[in-house]
């Protein structure tokens, strides 16, 4: 999630379990220790594509993140005897405000490496988008309160009742819509196939599925009011047949490791010269997805690593069509949003009969 919410998460947090003792300092101690992770983005790991997967990595690790909270419980225990705050109401204190950061970064799509140093995939279990005012709001009001009226504990408690009612909610509209995606998925012989599910921008009513199938990529667009209106699948190429070519450099790996199979691939002109770009498929929708990176050059036959990553970002401009786009589709489901029309007729397969 973005830090301003991270921080309102912590001050929630902080108000809820000191804010009797401590007042407004339980709340503005809570927001500094929850956005205290997110100070990694402060480091320059060398290019974009070692900044985009570094990133939510040591500083968002359970491990150390609980040694950490460990540490400080033993300081404050010892510090602050004289405002009778025992060692268990510190080490909630702590253990919550700091190890909530990574959980709810986890149930966003990029995730976060829960288990660093080990070397394992993030963690992601996609229930809300980086961006959620719905979510975020009540949290900014609760500490908003408590921050007005001195009285640390009541708003920031009910900020955090509400924000996880938003969260059990954003559960059953996952669950709503996979139940809808999962006999269509069966009948195109895809229910093995790797699949991901997540809300589209700012909301949790409209959600995205893109499931990979070998040199193919499907995607739907499933709404919560869609009713009895089926999902419909719009294919597009992945240019799977480069993707050796990209693993066998260090940043085609670490995007691999990264993203798993929602890459695409792809040659393109740059400079006169022909480049090997490589597009997480997870962020945005067809046409619109701001993390494409060029790994390569081609230099007599044989694909030259680039000194450094560089991150293209989207190949579209019109972003506010598209957002418009999607905030109509929320409410009705049909006609379909037909993603096959933003996207160059290079990549297009299949598109419903809507869309043509």
């Amino acid at each position: 999630m973005d830090s301003l919410t991270q921080a309102a998460l912590g001050a929630a947090i902080g108000g809820t379990l000191l804010g009797r003792r401590l007042g407004r300092k339980a709340v503005l101690l809570g927001a500094a220790l929850g956005t205290l992770p997110d100070l990694d983005v402060l480091i320059d790991y060398g290019d974009a594509v070692a900044n985009v997967t570094r990133h939510r990595g040591f500083s968002h690790s359970l491990f150390v993140l609980a040694g950490l909270a460990a540490a400080l419980t033993l300081l404050a225990t010892r510090l602050a005897r004289a405002r009778d705050i025992g060692w268990p109401r510190w080490a909630a204190f702590f253990f919550l405000c700091l190890l909530t950061h990574p959980l709810l970064d986890a149930l966003t799509t990029y995730g976060t490496q829960l288990w660093w140093p080990l070397d394992v995939r993030p963690a992601a279990w996609p229930l809300v988008f980086i961006i959620d005012p719905l979510y975020s709001l009540p949290l900014l009001v609760g500490i908003a309160t408590a921050l007005a009226t001195g009285n640390g504990r009541r708003g920031p408690a009910w900020g955090l009742v509400i924000s996880c009612l938003y969260l059990t909610l954003a559960l059953g509209a996952k669950t709503l819509v996979g139940e809808r995606l999962a006999p269509v998925l069966a009948e195109h012989g895809l229910a093995e196939a790797p699949r991901l599910l997540q809300p589209t921008p700012f909301n949790i009513l409209l959600w995205r599925a893109t499931v990979v199938e070998g040199d193919r990529v499907h995607e739907a667009v499933i709404g919560v009011f869609d009713g009895e209106h089926r999902p419909a699948l719009e294919t597009y190429r992945r240019g799977a047949d480069l993707a050796p070519a990209a693993r066998a450099l260090p940043a085609g790996r670490r995007l691999a490791w990264f993203a798993g199979p929602f890459l695409r691939y792809e040659r393109r002109l740059h400079d006169g010269r022909e480049s090997l770009v490589v597009t997480d498929l997870r962020l945005g929708f067809p046409g619109f997805h701001p993390f494409r990176y060029r790994l390569a050059t081609r230099r007599g036959g044989d694909w030259q690593p680039l000194p450094a990553t560089e991150r293209l970002g989207s190949a579209r401009d019109d972003n506010r069509q598209a957002l418009a786009r999607l905030g109509r589709r929320i409410l009705s489901p049909a006609p379909t949003l037909c993603t096959s029309r933003f996207v160059s007729r290079e990549w297009r397969l299949r598109a419903p009969a809507a869309c043509r």
